[in-house]
């Protein structure tokens, strides 16, 4: 019994490496995005959008705008400009998913992770990210490559009603 619980756990922790993963290069756009409800949100469609905010970020670990607001139900054009000289990414998600996600990034740097809820931009470039802010609350945002989010590269926003 002890074995199974053995081969059960190293099981679960490469399905977690393969979720968790990331690496340097641009990443290739989905076929199709899930749209899985998060405390934060849900992946939103092009269509919708009526409003875009320009994330910058930058090589001293910052963003601009460290702060947004949207409306509950808006999907929003979220459009990250990367002006530094390496790779730079925002996630969004709650202090906890962030930190955890953090902590995991630390351990496996190199790892590949695409969701809808961030976008990886390399350096002088932009991208889209299309969300919808269906949740009211405070929120968070950050980049988790290995020692930006330590070096506090992190954001929040504020979504009402």
């Amino acid at each position: 019994m002890k074995t199974m619980h053995w081969i059960v756990a190293a099981v679960l922790s490469l399905g977690a490496s393969a979720v968790f993963a990331h690496g340097s290069a641009p990443h290739a756009a989905a076929a199709a995005v899930a749209k899985e409800q998060k405390d934060w949100g849900i992946a939103g469609d092009a269509g919708p959008a009526v409003r875009t905010i320009t994330l910058r970020m930058t090589d001293d670990m910052r963003f601009a705008p460290a702060h947004f607001t949207a409306k509950q139900g808006e999907t929003v054009r979220l459009r990250v400009e990367n002006k530094g000289q390496i790779l730079h990414e925002v996630v969004l998600g709650t202090k906890d998913t962030l930190a955890a996600h953090a902590q995991m990034m630390l351990k496996f740097p190199g790892m590949e992770h695409e969701e809808p809820y961030m976008a990886h931009v390399p350096p002088g470039q932009s991208a889209d990210l299309l969300w919808n802010f269906n949740r009211t609350g405070n929120f968070d945002f950050a980049c988790l490559i290995a020692g930006h989010f330590q070096a506090g590269m992190t954001g929040t926003f504020t979504v009402t009603p």
